[in-house]
């Protein structure tokens, strides 16, 4: 495990992107509504007659349309104007179009309506890494590594459709039909599946299982309209197989419902406690409060997060942080502390608003500052990165006049996300330039690899097999160097084998992913997950609402 690094990797910085990019995203586009409607102070209709230069605005419209020297696309100018004005007031405040609204808010819904595949582009080439379980591609016999090379007759391979259009081309109402091309490994003849389409579930727990007799680790992507059953009905199954501790990874969630995180913080929270509050210029204080008896109240807890996890998932961790419920693991959490509504406009389009702040039950704001605009406030992540935080606690600044007790007088800071009880800083021999390059392409190459050898693999039926007598051996590996040197690829490859242990592992959880989906994934990474391996640890010399110490 690496301590306190302070010597960052050369051109590991180049890299940033793959590590921080989806977060980023991801952390604009979720986490972002309340499941009901905050109280309102004030009516909008009583600011309808002091805002009164809309006026000026369609005059300036009005020229430009009828006076400007070329062409104007009006419908993009106005939602130009709206982006700019709301990305003006802070960074989650923004505007969807009534194209992008569907795909937006599928993912917190829970649910779509299409064939029920993940696919990969790899190569200009849709690539299925997996069918969704029941869904209506497997019960077609799609199988992972299936290369889609028609949908309804058209060619999509080598043509540079984006993952959008692929998706667009897919999708479709419940129950209508679509023909899809498949060239399958060591068959001659395109494959056709005339697949009808169904409810897909978007499920927001990635996986849960034991990792030994008494400690249970569940896994969640985001906070949506699903997640509090999928959440309850898992732990009731690992408390069937002896959970006694509980591990919950928020790594890299970016939130979602706020009803979603106070619900399950009911579960793990006992009494009737403060959770969460909500309160805005506009909007009354609302208090959220553990009600009914949990399902897991008692047993040992730890909460893991790091610089990707937002809004929901702050609000969990610090709840449990702030009542010293358990004990938080990893790294300073993002700094997403402010709330937003969404509203339906006329045209199909929404406005995402926010309307007020949430507070921890100590009453820490765990917002950022977002001051110095939203480029600076979107960078900071990286700048973590630039001042040693991600490897060093020192390096980390705290302020102290954000100071705040939990419940049993430990100290908490506000103002730009939630410190962990237990830091663990980043493994910076895992950050250097070769191998985060050949690190990406791992993904690509297993699913090329796995269509090849697909036969021989689908007879491995047993995960603890697998993870017990599987090993990837010097031809695969050749194989992946192969790989590379055809994707045109320059590594140095002394740097990546100092990391060759943690590279086969990776290939071995994308093969079992495709044998055993998530939880072969996982099972697989566990034993090189540091963060993890501290939390068992911890978890294991944890006595239930004892916490009296950072640690």
């Amino acid at each position: 495990m690496a301590e306190n690094k302070k010597q960052q990797p050369v051109g590991a910085k180049a890299y940033l992107p793959i590590a921080f990019a989806l977060v980023m995203v991801a952390g604009m586009q979720i986490g972002y509504k309340l499941y009901e409607n905050l109280k309102l102070k004030v009516s909008p209709k009583e600011y309808t007659k002091t805002f009164s230069k809309t006026e000026t605005i369609n005059e300036v419209f009005n020229y430009v349309q009828a006076r400007y020297v070329d062409t104007v696309n009006n419908k993009q100018m106005v939602e130009d104007v709206i982006e700019e004005t709301l990305n003006r007031l802070d960074p989650h405040s923004n505007y969807i179009s009534a194209d992008e609204i569907e795909r937006i808010n599928e993912s917190l819904q829970g649910n779509l309506e299409g064939i029920g595949i993940e696919f990969s582009r790899v190569q200009d080439t849709v690539i299925v890494i997996t069918t969704v379980s029941d869904g209506p591609s497997e019960k077609q016999g799609v199988l992972a590594g299936d290369k889609i090379v028609s949908i309804n007759g058209e060619n999509i391979a080598g043509i540079g459709l984006s993952d959008d259009e692929v998706i667009a081309k897919l999708k479709g109402k419940k129950g209508s039909s679509v023909k899809v091309g498949i060239k399958r490994i060591n068959q001659a003849n395109i494959l056709e599946f005339d697949i009808v389409r169904d409810r897909i579930p978007i499920n927001s727990l990635e996986t849960a299982f034991m990792l030994d007799n008494e400690i249970g680790y569940i896994r969640l992507n985001r906070f949506s309209a699903t997640t509090y059953d999928e959440f309850a009905q898992s732990l009731l199954e690992l408390q069937k197989q002896g959970l006694k501790k509980l591990i919950f990874d928020l790594r890299q969630n970016p939130g979602g419902y706020l009803d979603a995180a106070t619900k399950i913080a009911d579960e793990i929270i006992d009494g009737k406690k403060l959770l969460v509050y909500t309160e805005g210029r506009n909007y009354a204080r609302k208090n959220y409060f553990s009600k009914a008896t949990g399902i897991f109240e008692e047993g040992e807890l730890v909460i893991l997060i790091d610089q990707g996890s937002a809004s929901a998932s702050e609000i969990l961790a610090g709840a449990v942080q702030d009542l010293d419920r358990g004990l938080v693991i990893g790294r300073r959490s993002f700094g997403k502390g402010l709330v937003q509504e969404q509203y339906k406009l006329s045209d199909g389009s929404a406005l995402r608003l926010t309307v007020a702040r949430y507070f921890t039950p100590s009453g820490r704001s765990i917002q950022k500052p977002y001051s110095e605009g939203e480029d600076a406030y979107n960078d900071e992540v990286s700048e973590r990165y630039e001042n040693g935080e991600l490897f060093n606690r020192d390096s980390i600044k705290l302020n102290d006049t954000l100071k705040y007790a939990t419940t049993n007088g430990r100290t908490v800071y506000g103002g730009g996300g939630i410190m962990p009880d237990v830091y663990i800083p980043i493994d910076s021999t895992r950050l250097n330039t070769s191998y985060l390059l050949a690190r990406s392409y791992v993904p690509g190459f297993v699913y090329q690899h796995f269509s090849k050898k697909q036969t021989e693999y689908l007879e491995q039926t047993d995960l603890n097999s697998y993870l017990a007598n599987f090993q990837i051996d010097g031809n695969i590996i050749n194989e992946f160097w192969n790989y590379l040197k055809t994707e045109k690829v320059e590594i140095k490859t002394e740097e990546v084998e100092q990391n060759i242990g943690e590279l086969k592992n990776q290939i071995k959880a994308y093969i079992a992913r495709q044998l055993f989906k998530n939880r072969g994934f996982y099972e697989t990474l566990k034993g090189e997950d540091e963060v993890l391996q501290r939390a068992i640890s911890e978890v294991k010399k944890l006595e239930s609402n004892q916490l009296t110490s950072i640690r």
